[in-house]
């Protein structure tokens, strides 16, 4: 298994507009409107650049693992790194065989650009967060 692109760095933000606005305004940069993403409890906003995408993340529901991470970053932070690959069930089991750890249930879920996902447990990844996305 080789990773692929970068396909977002993903941040977590206390005021989704206000993150949204400052993107738009004070960095020019092209912003997609907020999706809701009830099965990861989040509301995303996309931000598209000419090499990547950050994707703000804010909580969506009182069981949204983000609001444990802006409890412990009131200011919000990187909350994790996404990285595209080819066929994601071969990678979970190449990185399980490895000994790292994909958190769930170990299926992939349906991801906010309609693509299966999975995360792999930050400790086993100098402390972060990393998603895996199929392309």
């Amino acid at each position: 298994m080789m990773i692929g692109r970068l396909n977002h760095v993903a941040i977590a933000v206390p005021d989704l507009e206000a993150a949204a606005a400052q993107y738009r305004d004070t960095l020019g940069a092209e912003v997609g409107p907020p999706q809701d993403e009830p099965d990861h409890g989040v509301t995303v906003v996309f931000i598209t650049l000419p090499n990547t995408k950050i994707e703000l993340l804010y909580p969506l529901g009182d069981a949204s693992p983000i609001a444990g991470f802006l409890e412990k970053n009131p200011s919000g932070g990187i909350h994790h790194i996404c990285y595209e690959v080819e066929d994601i069930r071969a990678a979970a089991a190449q990185l399980t065989a490895s000994g790292a750890r994909v958190l769930g249930d170990g299926e992939p879920k349906i991801g906010a650009h309609g693509k299966p996902v999975l995360f792999l447990h930050p400790k086993d990844f100098t402390g972060t967060l990393v998603e895996l996305e199929e392309v």
